[in-house]
């Protein structure tokens, strides 16, 4: 069996990549389960975090206006800190390594754009 592809594609369309950040994220997840107790017991967290973002992204289509949209799309920018944070946080106490590196990079990527996206929205601008 090959060994996963950690390395995203970097699309440019948001939902796709979203989605596959979320797929990353699972497999983030199954190497933890491999690393013992704590990479498992921190692993419910990041699969929470990193897999909810894409889904709170999709939600955020159908706010009931656009302060609405523009508080789901924050609630997407939440859940990616936090993932991110996790992920930061096991790869330093080295229960990643560093072929996980573009998992914690995309998710870094992932909150400026963001980041860009509310504050367009905020603006007025559409995203």
């Amino acid at each position: 069996m090959a060994p996963p592809n950690w390395e995203p594609s970097r699309q440019f369309d948001l939902r796709e990549r979203l989605f596959e950040f979320g797929l990353l994220t699972l497999r983030v997840v199954q190497f933890l389960h491999t690393r013992g107790p704590i990479g498992i017991a921190v692993s419910s967290q990041i699969l929470r975090a990193g897999t909810s973002a894409g889904a709170n992204y999709e939600e955020a289509d159908d706010g009931s206006s656009r302060r609405d949209s523009i508080a789901k799309k924050k609630i997407v920018l939440r859940e990616l800190k936090e993932c991110r944070w996790r992920m930061r946080l096991v790869r330093a106490a080295g229960l990643l390594t560093a072929n996980q590196d573009p998992v914690i990079k995309e998710s870094d990527e992932l909150v400026r754009i963001l980041s860009t996206v509310i504050r367009n929205a905020e603006r007025g601008n559409e995203d």
